[in-house]
């Protein structure tokens, strides 16, 4: 403390140096973290920008934890960044920490059985979705500006719909996986979340590649995909939507369950050959509700999944024949976040994975825009457009996300 005397006597104090234990790691968002982790190795458009990276992802010098302990004791260190890592630290960013993840990613909930629930900050005491739920949180609770994640069957546009970030899957193989400890091979993709549209497309700039196969702007909706939401989703959706110009497509979708489930059996028979071999002699090792799931993907025999491969690619087909040169807008997930006392059920997964899988199994960019529900809870409307379109629909979720402001500002002055 420093200070001086004034004419009428008595010190004054004008300048303090206040000393404050550090706030403790919470390790139900975090594996590890730093001031920073890792410091940026160049500068560019992501200078003074900090990362949580999903603990998939290789950080030089640190282990792939995947979600589980004994995963973690059995692992070494990385001897080089995963290629996004590296990207994202030469356009600037710094890595705060190694963020946590539902166990090997095979989870929508975010409610890690060894480590715990990461927070929900804009929605408390409900859960934070998973699988890229640590670097959601950390975002959400301003630990990061960037949540570095991926997204096999929903794992970004959940925890950006539960917890009102803005959140990315893109074109399937368009991000460069190298240093990702994968799942489903062919439905894992690279994503990120922010707080802000314009960062979203920032780190676009910095992760895609050049170039785009064009497309048109025209936003279409079909009914059937926001009636399958709850009321409260579907209501702020409609709402959303309309505020955009969306245009109603008359698309029965009467295979939406046929495709789940397929779509659901060829992801665990890829994750099953991914991580068989590990999982047969340490299945005890995992959370209840994943090693369920990893039991049943043991049991998914060859011809179960070349059944299931010829439902997908009919599938992706009839999706990117609906999508073409338009954007989709559907519900990012049905439901706002369930509680953390109730968990999500069987149910509620099936229902997210209903709409999270279309963007998967089309192998589609798509981006989730945080919205708010009647009761004020975050929930997401999903845009999708055709593949390899990422930085036209980053460019047009800013765009759109103005003018809906826009919109729903001019109607708010005229009442």
């Amino acid at each position: 403390m420093t200070g001086e005397v004034p004419e009428h006597g008595g010190w004054q104090v004008t300048a303090a140096h206040v000393s404050a234990e550090p706030s403790p790691l919470d390790t139900r968002v975090w594996r590890v973290v730093g001031d920073p982790l890792v410091r940026p190795t160049g500068t560019g458009p992501l200078t003074r920008q900090t990362v949580a990276v999903k603990d998939l992802y290789a950080v030089a010098g640190h282990p792939i934890g995947a979600g589980n302990p004994r995963w973690l004791a059995e692992a070494r260190p990385e001897p080089r960044h995963a290629a996004t890592v590296a990207a994202l630290l030469a356009a600037g960013a710094a890595v705060r920490g190694i963020a946590r993840t539902d166990e090997l990613a095979y989870s929508l909930a975010g409610t890690n059985s060894h480590y715990g629930a990461p927070p929900n900050p804009q929605a408390p005491h409900r859960i934070p979705g998973g699988s890229s739920s640590g670097s959601a949180s950390a975002v959400a609770l301003g630990h990061a500006t960037i949540g570095l994640g991926t997204d096999t069957g929903g794992s970004i546009r959940v925890p950006a719909a539960y917890q009102g970030l803005f959140g990315i899957r893109t074109t399937h193989g368009a991000v460069d996986r190298t240093g990702l400890l994968p799942l489903a091979p062919a439905f894992d993709a690279v994503g990120w979340l922010t707080r802000s549209p314009d960062l979203l497309r920032t780190v676009g700039d910095v992760l895609l590649p050049p170039g785009s196969p064009g497309g048109g702007t025209e936003l279409v909706v079909v009914d059937r995909l926001v009636a399958s939401a709850h009321p409260d989703v579907a209501a702020v959706v409609r709402a959303w939507t309309a505020a955009a110009g969306a245009r109603t497509l008359d698309v029965p979708l009467d295979s939406l369950d046929e495709w789940r489930t397929a779509f659901q059996t060829c992801q665990a028979f890829q994750a099953w050959r991914t991580h068989g071999r590990w999982l047969s002699e340490n299945l005890d090792a995992l959370g209840e509700d994943v090693r369920s799931r990893f039991a049943a993907a043991s049991r998914v025999d060859d011809a179960a999944a070349e059944r299931a491969r010829a439902v997908v690619e009919a599938a992706r087909t009839q999706l990117r024949e609906l999508v073409a040169d338009r954007v989709l807008a559907l519900p990012s997930a049905p439901s706002v976040a369930p509680s953390v006392s109730t968990g999500a059920t069987l149910q509620d997964r099936n229902a997210t994975m209903r709409l999270t899988c279309l963007a998967a199994v089309a192998g589609l960019p798509a981006v989730s825009i945080p919205v708010r529900t009647a009761d004020g809870l975050p929930a997401g409307v999903c845009l999708v457009a055709g593949a390899g379109r990422d930085r036209e629909l980053l460019d047009l979720v800013v765009e759109y996300v103005e003018y809906v402001e826009y919109v729903e500002y001019v109607e708010y002055t005229e009442r």
